[in-house]
C-alpha cells in the first residue's frame, strides 16, 4: 500500500486533498499510537516496540516508513526515530483531542442519566 501524500489519490478519495491524504494516514492502524509515544522524546526501534504493546516488527517498518515518507518522522543522530517539526505540529493539533477523551471518560463515569448519552434507542418489540 502506498504512503498516502497530498496530490495522491488516497482510500476514499480521488482528489489528492492535504486532508484526504491526512485522514487516510492517520486511520492506518498503529500510527497514532506511535506519534503519541513520540510526543515526548525520541525512541529506538525496540523501546518503541515495547510501547506499543503488541505491535508485530513488520508493521512498525512500515509505519514508520510512511510516517518518514511523510516527513512527520526522522531518524536522530543516534539513530532513533523522532518527530520533524511538522510531525510537532501535527501532535500539537492532536492534542485536544487528548482532553476531550478525558472529559468524555469523566463523563461517562460520574452516571449521567440515560437519556442525556447518546446511544440507539430501542425498537419496540411490537410487530
Amino acid at each position: 500500500m502506498q504512503t498516502p501524500l497530498p496530490g495522491r489519490e488516497v482510500r476514499g478519495s480521488r482528489t489528492g486533498r492535504p486532508i484526504m491524504a491526512l485522514l487516510d494516514l492517520l486511520g492506518r492502524r498503529w500510527i497514532l499510537r506511535i506519534l503519541w509515544e513520540l510526543r515526548g522524546e525520541s525512541l529506538g526501534f525496540r523501546a518503541l516496540q515495547e510501547r506499543c504493546g503488541r505491535m508485530s516488527p513488520s508493521v512498525l517498518s512500515q509505519r514508520l516508513r510512511d510516517l518518514a515518507r511523510a516527513r512527520i518522522v526522522e531518524r536522530d543522530e543516534r539513530a532513533d526515530y523522532r518527530l520533524t517539526a511538522p510531525g510537532a505540529r501535527l501532535l500539537a493539533a492532536l492534542l485536544p483531542l487528548h482532553q476531550w477523551a478525558d472529559d468524555w471518560a469523566q463523563s461517562t463515569a460520574t452516571g449521567l442519566p440515560r437519556a442525556s448519552r447518546s446511544s440507539p434507542k430501542k425498537r419496540s418489540a411490537r410487530r
